[in-house]
């Protein structure tokens, strides 16, 4: 995971709450964060297993009023997790995914519209390598190529994010 995680995925209509009434409770309580000015980039999460922040704009168009972007916190950052594209992954509770969090954020210049961000979470059963001789839990380089060529390395947890605007359009 060199390269920079830029997910700019943007929103092109307004959802009149669809989501809201089917999704689950998340496992992060949290209140709407402040109202944030268009054309202001503010983090709405750090997932740091995944080395990944999620940054958010009110863009100010009708057309595509919110964007957001997973980035990397720090290319020397190791991570412990995934972060995988929503629309491709299916996220829901049948698939395994828990429901992590929901971040509701205003429009300063529209009160009537906010941006929902909807975070889902994958865990992986991972355990730690057993002891060897020593006493040590080690990775051996070798035996981790083979376990890679026969495609029986360890699931790793993982991150999706999904995105909608609900409520009016600003002017409408």
């Amino acid at each position: 995971m060199r390269r920079v995680l830029i997910a700019s995925l943007l929103c092109t209509g307004l959802a009149g709450g669809a989501h809201a009434a089917a999704d689950p409770v998340p496992e992060i309580k949290r209140a709407p964060i402040p109202a944030q000015a268009a054309g202001r980039v503010h983090t709405l999460r750090q997932i740091p297993e995944a080395c990944a922040r999620i940054e958010g704009l009110f863009t100010g168009q009708a057309a595509e009023p919110y964007k957001f972007a997973v980035v990397r916190t720090s290319p020397t950052c190791q991570p412990r997790a995934r972060f995988v594209d929503a629309a491709k992954a299916q996220p829901s509770e049948q698939a395994g995914w828990t429901f992590n969090d929901l971040i509701r954020v205003p429009n300063a210049a529209c009160p009537q519209q906010q941006a929902v961000l909807r975070i889902w979470r994958k865990p992986a059963a991972a355990a730690p390598p057993r002891l060897d001789a020593q006493g040590r839990s080690r990775l051996y380089l070798q035996d981790e190529k083979q376990k890679a060529g026969a495609a029986q390395l360890a699931a790793i947890p993982m991150f999706a994010a999904s995105m909608s605007v609900e409520g009016k359009a600003c002017g409408a």
